[in-house]
């Protein structure tokens, strides 16, 4: 994930020790043919979505499901129906389309009690699982506390989620609800340095502006609120026979071993061939 947090006045360049592996990574691919960008993550909300859709591809119509990531005690509302639900605590699961751009309401920050924080999410791309696991694999949007105090305190920040290319991503797991992202410096687009890392997903955006209840929160697009999944059980026994789980942890039998005499030569024999101990 890229992220940039634009000050309201001076720019301000942050780096992160990953910076290093991305500058490598831009360097090497400066003697590339240039890749002249018809989009930018400076463009209006959902125009980068209405682009991607006069592409000839399937996100017309399709409802990608995105999980969406707070802090501890932060609690998060949904704009359905024209105006926000009940808050909630995170994380919270809800279909999105790819074109509309879908409001939040985050509350309840800590040390920042009765400050709200209205960010916006604008999917760009979908992803490809397979049928009937739609809701096994959403798209991570995680807002930390860092950046809801940096829009409180009036910047804008901007987040591309992007999906890591198969050949350049880094060879390490990632720990759950931590999502890795590094920062780009005010005169790059963060769009573009996640197109040459891998696929962009989607693009939130939050700062300190209170929206207009009269005008920005009366309409609202088609929005499908998720009910928590079921927590699976840890039963080797139900697993998928396929699947990595049972390939490495499988079910406990009880099988008897079977003796068999040894000859003169002291070695063990069967009736089927050699026997592995």
């Amino acid at each position: 994930m890229v992220r940039r947090a634009a000050p309201l006045k001076s720019p301000i360049s942050r780096f992160v020790p990953v910076m290093g592996l991305v500058a490598c990574a831009l360097a090497a691919r400066a003697q590339q043919p240039p890749v002249h960008y018809f989009q930018s993550a400076n463009m209006p909300p959902g125009a980068v979505a209405a682009g991607q859709l006069t592409r000839p591809n399937q996100l017309a119509g399709y409802v990608q499901p995105v999980e969406i990531q707070v802090p501890e005690g932060v609690r998060i509302s949904l704009n359905v129906g024209g105006q926000f639900d009940n808050s909630r605590p995170g994380p919270v699961q809800a279909g999105m389309l790819i074109g509309p751009v879908y409001s939040l309401k985050i509350t309840n920050i800590p040390f920042r009690e009765g400050q709200e924080v209205f960010p916006t999410i604008e999917l760009i791309n979908r992803l490809y699982p397979p049928p009937g696991q739609e809701r096994c694999f959403p798209v991570p949007i995680q807002l930390t506390r860092e950046e809801l105090e940096l829009a409180l305190d009036g910047r804008f920040v901007t987040r591309v989620i992007y999906l890591e290319d198969t050949a350049t991503a880094l060879p390490r797991r990632d720990e759950p609800g931590d999502q890795r992202f590094f920062e780009v410096p005010p005169d790059q687009d963060p769009l573009q340095v996640a197109d040459r890392l891998g696929r962009p997903m989607a693009i939130l955006r939050m700062g300190s502006r209170i929206p207009d209840p009269n005008t920005e929160v009366v309409s609202c697009p088609p929005l499908l609120v998720y009910e928590p999944l079921p927590a699976a059980k840890p039963d080797a026994a139900k697993r998928a026979p396929n699947s990595v789980e049972s390939a490495i942890e499988r079910p406990e039998r009880d099988t008897p071993r079977v003796f068999f005499p040894r000859n003169h030569t002291g070695s063990s024999t069967s009736a089927g061939g050699s026997q592995l101990r």
